[in-house]
């Protein structure tokens, strides 16, 4: 399965997140998505899994949508938490977190929990807009990276 990995759109999707998101099987949100209509256009293009950020406070996602979401797909354990630091790292396979707009892939050293941060596509604050994307299949973790966006993020 394809998992593309999101964060801190801001209630902006540009056309080059969206052709890229294009195949998902399932796309995670680590939160400020500020949007009730992104969140649908996004599950037009596959199933969505998301946590609240900072700034979704005003939007009524469904009963679901939580500060710490956990998800359980392809034989995994995945959380996403808009804050890294409130991820429980032990008691999940996959962590996926966002905020600081900075993309990154790491090993917990403690844990050894793979962490992803996929930046933002939106405002990006280091390189450029990213996304993440996981490739899962039967269980294991066959890859996970970040994808760089053409583009500078929102001109908004």
């Amino acid at each position: 399965m394809r998992y593309d990995i999101v964060s801190d759109t801001h209630g902006y999707l540009s056309q080059q997140l969206l052709d890229a998101l294009s195949g998902a099987d399932m796309i995670l949100h680590a939160g400020d998505m500020c949007s009730n209509s992104d969140l649908s256009t996004l599950e037009g293009i596959a199933p969505v899994r998301m946590c609240l950020g900072n700034n979704d406070y005003g939007y009524s996602y469904g009963p679901s949508v939580r500060n710490l979401t956990r998800v359980f797909s392809d034989g995994l354990r995945w959380e996403i938490c808009h804050y890294r630091d409130r991820l429980d790292l032990e008691t999940c396979d996959i962590a996926i977190c966002g905020h600081t707009h900075r993309p990154y892939v790491e090993r917990d050293a403690r844990t050894g929990v793979l962490v992803m941060n996929p930046g933002s596509p939106t405002y990006p604050r280091a390189g450029g807009p990213t996304i993440g994307r996981i490739v899962c299949e039967d269980g294991k973790l066959l890859s996970a990276r970040i994808i760089k966006l053409s583009g500078t993020g929102s001109t908004r």
